[in-house]
């Protein structure tokens, strides 16, 4: 019943071409756009405090960190029903789904946990002890190694997944936030948003090795607003994007010389990012105008801004 309440009508429509799903941390919702028009045509009930949101690569179960449940809700990403729950541990905040959609691993914040748990069974595989305030969560394209950001212990934690054992620890500035690797798996970029860089990690020896750090400068921002949370990359790494926080900008990042070449205003306190699957368009999240920015990624230029819910945190596409 309290669903059906929180629908918003659906609006006579040309066929979606994507479904965007945004968690909105303060309104315990998901909004849902449509990529063809850019318009919001639901929003649903998603729990206490959602934040981390993804989607099976199927496109048939869309899972949510309700951070104050302390569980992750699955829903059917068309009809907005939610189908189960998962075990999580205490305070999910990010996950990453395995390659093929199975197992999730999700960051426990209060913990310091890494909780490993299979989507079917809903069992609980393995927790996995890293740093304190464990928060990023990035898997390789081969899916053999777990990345975990603990954003007190300020490092990156390199986990195998099979065994489940930390095999590298690396440092990085304070409270790292996020962590991506490229398509090509020869690198890792890791944010720290109160030390204010982009951590470059070189995969190709033997060992994690962080190659270089990239800084921000925005004229007429205060340094200290200059705030690295998520990261997005191309599928060809040409391209490296980084919401810059309570700056109010995306980094864009010539993945080739890791040099930043342009910020892109935005809304206010840009947090997370997806690309579309044709990776025409980025779309963030932004948590104090509640709304979400458009980004033509070929022209690297904002095309418009949506309302979606209260403090908007995380963002997903479906596939295909």
């Amino acid at each position: 019943m309290r669903l059906a309440l929180f629908l918003l009508p659906l609006m006579a429509s040309p066929a979606f071409a994507n479904k965007i799903y945004i968690t909105n941390e303060r309104g315990n919702s998901v909004s849902v756009l449509d990529s063809a028009t850019w318009e919001k045509i639901a929003e649903f009930p998603a729990g206490n405090r959602p934040r981390g949101i993804t989607i099976s690569p199927d496109g048939k179960k869309l899972y949510v960190c309700a951070s104050d449940d302390d569980t992750v809700r699955v829903f059917d990403p068309e009809t907005y029903e939610e189908i189960g729950t998962l075990p999580s541990g205490p305070d999910p905040e990010l996950f990453v789904l395995g390659p093929g959609g199975n197992p999730l691993y999700i960051a426990n914040e209060d913990d310091n946990l890494v909780t490993v748990v299979d989507v079917e069974t809903r069992a609980v595989l393995a927790e996995v002890p890293v740093g304190v305030e464990p928060e990023g969560m990035a898997i390789s394209p081969d899916g053999k190694t777990l990345v975990n950001t603990s954003e007190t212990t300020n490092m990156a934690h390199f986990i195998d997944t099979e065994s489940y054992q930390i095999t590298h620890n690396i440092l990085v500035d304070q409270r790292p936030r996020y962590a991506e690797f490229t398509a090509d798996g020869t690198k890792l970029y890791v944010t720290s948003e109160i030390g204010g860089t982009l951590a470059v990690v070189d995969l190709t020896g033997s060992e994690p090795v962080v190659a270089k750090k990239i800084a921000f400068e925005v004229p007429g921002v205060l340094p200290e607003w200059l705030q690295p949370v998520g990261v997005r990359i191309t599928a060809d790494d040409s391209r490296v994007f980084v919401a810059l926080g309570p700056a109010n900008r995306v980094a864009v990042i010539d993945g080739t010389t890791d040099e930043v070449i342009d910020y892109l205003l935005v809304g206010q306190r840009v947090w997370q990012m997806a690309l579309t699957p044709d990776e025409a368009f980025l779309i963030t999240t932004n948590g104090n105008s509640n709304d979400v920015s458009i980004i033509d990624v070929k022209a690297e230029k904002v095309i418009k801004s949506v309302q979606v819910g209260e403090q908007p945190w995380g963002v997903v596409v479906a596939p295909d």
